[in-house]
């Protein structure tokens, strides 16, 4: 004989020689004769190894005490305790202890991974990431959503969440923002056979995020071509010099063949110009020799001028002092002053008055 014990927050099975027998509740039972007890315990799901739960449920006694939920091929069971989520429950028969505790099952169609806005978004993190995909779309995004390889939307900023089933899930993302495309060290000639290397730089943004993807292949090669040709074709017609002095008339003319191209490349382009023109080696020589050639012939010129109106003022004083005595005799007494200024002393030798010395220095009459 053996005992056993079912405890207030436990149900045992009772089986003789391998049959269920019946539901017992809390207590002390004494086994004999093929008797066996299985324990259950009521947070548990109710379930038992020694037969199937359609045996158990057949018993009233259980049914009466058990909350049963069936999850069909194409369904999943949000399962709530008391009102709050406890689990989620995929194909199959499931049943519960409803003796101390309320459960409460919502049916969620999963034949497809859209999310029902039933559904509530907190649920995702509490159950685990093997039955649903998340998918972030940053602010300064656009997302292309595929079923099965198949176009199905454009998704806008956010977070999203699909039931993982046999349908694929994907997405492409699309930058929205301003973006910039650099067109580096192209080659090109000029209608004076010389060869540059111009840099180009362009800024875009996506305007059409379907068509970008479904009717051109590589919207950012082909507009990167785009510009190559309208290089070629402008450099192509003009010399060095014209190119060189007219800079910014050559960044309207591809500008203006980008923006012709807008609608086909479904894209907004908003400014565009020339970066950088490098000049050969030996071209560059040689218009450093040239500038420095312009800037010394400048630097003569300077130089020429101010001699002339350096002389013309000479000219004119000598004329004001030849018209005027007295002014002759004050440039003559500047002069002795700043002769003075630059002697620490005078000898004067002999007899001689010195009243009449000074005023033969400063040629008195």
């Amino acid at each position: 004989m053996k005992k056993m014990i079912i405890n207030e927050n436990q149900k045992g099975f009772l089986f003789k020689n391998g049959k269920y027998i019946k539901l017992l509740g809390a207590g002390k039972y004494y086994l004999f004769g093929g008797r066996e007890i299985e324990i259950s315990n009521l947070e548990q799901p109710i379930a038992c190894s020694k037969c199937a739960l359609e045996t158990l449920l057949a018993d009233k006694a259980v049914a009466d005490y058990a909350a049963v939920v069936e999850v069909g091929d194409e369904e999943l069971a949000l399962h709530y305790v008391n009102g709050k989520f406890s689990s989620v429950l995929r194909r199959g028969k499931y049943a519960f202890w409803s003796v101390t505790d309320q459960h409460e099952f919502k049916i969620v169609d999963i034949s497809t991974p859209a999310v029902d806005n039933s559904v509530p978004e907190y649920i995702f993190s509490k159950i685990p990431q093997l039955y649903y995909t998340k998918i972030e779309v940053a602010e300064y995004q656009k997302a292309r959503l595929y079923f099965n390889k198949k176009l199905e939307g454009i998704l806008d900023a956010g977070t999203y969440y699909f039931w993982k089933t046999s349908t694929n899930v994907d997405v492409s993302y699309v930058d929205t923002r301003l973006t910039q495309m650099n067109i580096t060290g192209q080659e090109l000639l000029t209608a004076d056979k010389v060869s540059l290397r111009v840099s180009f730089v362009c800024n875009y943004r996506v305007t059409d995020f379907v068509k970008i993807l479904t009717e051109i292949d590589d919207f950012e090669e082909q507009m990167h071509v785009s510009a190559q040709l309208a290089l070629r074709e402008y450099v192509g017609k003009y010399k060095l010099d014209e190119i060189l002095e007219n800079k910014d008339q050559m960044s309207e003319f591809v500008f203006g063949k980008l923006k012709s191209k807008e609608k086909e490349l479904f894209v907004e382009i908003t400014d565009a110009g020339v970066k950088d023109i490098i000049l050969p080696g030996e071209i560059r020589e040689i218009m450093n020799t040239v500038l420095v050639a312009e800037k010394r012939a400048q630097a003569n010129v300077i130089t020429r001028r101010e001699e002339v109106a350096s002389t013309r003022s000479l000219l004119n004083t000598a004329k004001l002092m030849d018209e005027n005595k007295t002014l002759y005799k004050l440039k003559e007494l500047e002069y002795v002053e700043r002769i003075c200024e630059n002697v620490g002393s005078i000898n004067l030798g002999g007899n001689e008055n010195i009243l009449t010395q000074l005023a033969g220095i400063i040629g008195s009459k």
